[in-house]
């Protein structure tokens, strides 16, 4: 198996052990001579710091350190002087010279080379044949450096300097074995061990891991076949842990639902046909009630804004009358032609309608939506221009296209931002005529572009909900122009959203047949 979990499992453990032999690997080879160093001169200050107490008590008893160690030297009961520097010779295989610049006496912690230690650090105070020296650390009264000397061909760590009695200077030499050396061995023998030990580990644990994803894989199986409805397959296993009991609930699972399902079959059968048509017409209701409650709320808008007009007297002569009762009455008609249209555009969904094509204006349909929309653009403070360089003849069903340009126009209102601009543009292109509406607002997110034409969807629900939208009216201009085989669609643009549609063009139809179709409306 490509993924399996023992080879993962085995992969990680490899790669886990590999790390962390490659880290020992390079912090022993980068950082373990820099570390031995660093203890060597930690050690060199502290082997400082107590004498320098012990060059104060002999200070204070007006005595220099050497002499001070000489009165106080005891063969038979070792004080804590010499106890002090015996731990430095003995632990630390360190050398200390001190030398009493007042009695110009001299002091040896061990029984190294007298001469050689004296000449050092006759040279260091006279500073002259001084060695090949780096300096680790620098003092007040001493400095830490690591030595070169030609004569062994090796490095040490010395200290020299003064101490506080400014009479006795030291000097401290620890020799700096060569640990590069016992890097390599130890890196050599970490990566012999290291290799032996993910080997034998690796295999290890690719066998454990193979025996505990053996019951895994067979309850998988078994699953498989739970799934293809195949319950004659059981877990054999005899494990009393956790997997065993897995195996046991999903064998009393498989019977379960063996008998379950046999009878949910039949039950199934008898239900689905009925529930099929209820759904379907239950969604048919449910969309046409929505799109009705959508489409009618402009209309009914207009006229309970003319009806207040005469209601409060705005129109006070016969003429102005005349003209707000027109409008409700227009508008009403409107909303009867509404209503059956929304039927037929229910119908034409499910493909038994089909639009009425005749050639009209599409300038002049778009100027009377504009005109009837005047009061609904006043009240939402919008500026809508039409951009149209005159009439312009397409073939289609003229009241659907009047439905697309409406819905456009309410959804343009409805989502106004800024400047509050709304531009129209009606123009040719080649074979077809586009119309596009323009209005300020936010941009919409690019991924919800396409769900815009999806019944009910709505970008803002809380805004839709504050201006009563029901997320239907873009569906309906979708279905619209699908069934006149056009594209229809939204893009974003700077400052604002633009929707479109596009309509077969036609040539102006002649004189007579215009007449006649309009006497026939």
């Amino acid at each position: 198996m490509k993924h399996s979990i023992k080879t993962r499992f085995t992969a990680a453990f490899v790669c886990l052990m590999a790390v962390v032999l490659v880290a020992t690997w390079c912090v022993n080879s980068w950082f373990l001579e820099d570390f031995y160093t660093w203890d060597k001169v930690r050690t060199l200050e502290r082997a400082y710091l107590g004498m320098e107490q012990y060059v104060k008590r002999a200070g204070d008893e007006d005595q220099g350190i050497v002499d001070y160690y000489r009165d106080n030297y005891d063969s038979d009961n070792e004080s804590n002087f010499q106890r002090m520097l015996r731990v430095l010779v003995e632990q630390y295989n360190m050398t200390l010279v001190l030398l009493d610049t007042f009695s110009d006496e001299w002091l040896m912690s061990n029984t190294g080379d007298r001469e050689v230690m004296q000449a050092r650090i006759q040279a260091y105070i006279f500073g002259r044949n001084l060695p090949e020296s780096t300096v680790l650390s620098s003092h007040d009264n001493y400095i830490v450096q690591r030595t070169y000397n030609k004569l062994s061909d090796s490095y040490y760590l010395e200290s020299w300097g003064y101490f506080s009695d400014n009479r006795t200077v030291f000097l401290m030499s620890i020799p700096l074995a060569s640990i590069q050396e016992s890097v390599d061995l130890s890196n050599r023998f970490l990566a012999g061990v290291g290799v032996a030990a993910l080997l034998l580990g690796s295999i290890f644990i690719y066998l454990a891991s193979k025996r505990m994803t053996a019951p895994i894989l067979e309850l998988s199986n078994i699953s498989e076949k739970m799934s293809n409805l195949d319950f004659d397959a059981k877990y054999t296993g005899t494990a009393e842990d956790e997997i065993g009991i897995l195996g046991n609930s999903m064998n009393k699972l498989s019977d379960t639902l063996k008998d379950t399902i046999g009878q949910l079959q039949e039950a199934n059968k008898e239900l689905q046909k009925d529930i099929e048509e209820k759904i379907k017409v239950d969604e048919m209701r449910k969309d046409f009630i929505a799109n009705v409650s959508h489409e009618l709320k402009t209309p009914i808008a207009l006229i309970q804004g003319y009806a207040e007009g005469l209601t409060e007297g705005m129109a006070e002569d016969p003429e102005s009358r005349d003209y707000y009762c027109e409008v409700i009455m227009d508008e009403a008609n409107k909303m009867n032609k509404m209503v059956r249209q929304l039927l037929t555009l229910t119908a034409l969904e499910f493909g038994n309608d089909t639009p009425v094509m005749e050639v009209f204006d599409l300038t002049a349909l778009v100027k009377g939506v504009l005109n009837s929309a005047n009061i609904l653009i006043q009240q939402k403070n919008a500026n809508v221009r039409l951009q149209a360089d005159g009439p312009i003849w397409v073939k289609a069903d003229e009241f659907k296209i009047e439905e697309v340009v409406t819905n456009y126009l309410n959804n343009a209102l409805n989502h106004l931002d800024g400047e509050r601009n709304i531009v129209l543009t009606v123009e040719g292109k080649d074979q077809e005529a586009l119309v596009t509406v323009f209005n300020n607002g936010h941009n919409i997110p690019e991924e919800d572009l396409p769900n815009l034409w999806v019944k009910f969807f709505k970008v803002d629900k809380a805004h839709t909900r504050e201006y009563g939208g029901s997320g239907i009216g873009l569906s309906i201009v979708k279905a619209i122009m699908d069934s006149h085989h056009k594209s229809c669609g939204v893009r974003n643009v700077d400052g604002g959203v633009e929707f479109w549609f596009t309509l077969d063009a036609s040539s102006k139809p002649e004189e007579g047949k215009q007449e006649s179709s309009e006497s026939s409306e």
